[in-house]
């Protein structure tokens, strides 16, 4: 099936946090979030506040999950259509453009350049695969780019008095190292396409090599 390969790259941080993933068309703008929730620490999933939403400007277009913004704003916000991204999807726009701007949670205001890198035709999952990465990605609430840069310079210090609690904190927001076999078997549970089992080597739906995924 026709899939997208993209890489995800924060902005403002270094050294650079970012994650390649291999995921089929036909997303929509929230199964686009949803997935870089999955490779990143982010917990919106789990948090009802109202600035840990997603927006991406394109085309004209303000796309947002912000429920506040669509009762507030209606139909448009700075000159830009509102959308809503339950139904629409990313496909024009990252092909026409080459590269989306996803910003998470108004608070911290995290920005993740969206590169589209390759399209292919032979990637048979329904659901997307990290094939690369490096950085362990921020934790929720951490205070954005200059919070985090303070956050590691006492999460790495065990001679900061406060270093007990921000290590007690960033456990409780379920601040992890970057793990790729982690993360993919989350992506398991976001298929939104049908999975081309006839086109995978594997035996009782056990995968022994894919071109993407790798042997297993």
């Amino acid at each position: 099936m026709k899939a997208y390969i993209v890489k995800l790259t924060f902005e403002e941080i270094d050294p650079p946090i970012w994650r390649r993933v291999i995921m089929p068309a036909g997303a929509t703008f929230n199964r686009l979030h949803e997935m870089i929730q999955k490779v990143t620490n982010f917990q919106s999933k789990w948090i009802d506040e109202p600035y840990h939403y997603f927006n991406v400007e394109v085309d004209g277009l303000f796309i947002t999950n912000n429920p506040l913004m669509h009762e507030e704003y209606q139909k448009g916000f700075n000159g830009l259509t509102l959308k809503q991204p339950s139904h629409l999807k990313i496909d024009k726009y990252l092909e026409s453009n080459g590269q989306l701007l996803y910003r998470y949670d108004s608070g911290d205001d995290w920005r993740i350049i969206v590169d589209l890198e390759e399209i292919v035709e032979d990637y048979y999952f329904g659901f997307p695969t990290v094939l690369a990465g490096e950085g362990t990605a921020p934790p929720e609430d951490v205070g954005g780019p200059p919070g985090y840069a303070h956050f590691l310079t006492v999460y790495h210090d065990p001679a900061h008095p406060d270093y007990s609690s921000i290590r007690a904190w960033a456990e409780a927001q379920e601040y992890k190292p970057f793990n790729m076999d982690d993360i993919n078997k989350r992506l398991k549970n976001s298929q939104y396409q049908k999975t081309e089992w006839d086109r995978i080597d594997h035996e009782n739906y056990y995968v022994k090599s894919d071109k993407y995924r790798g042997p297993k």
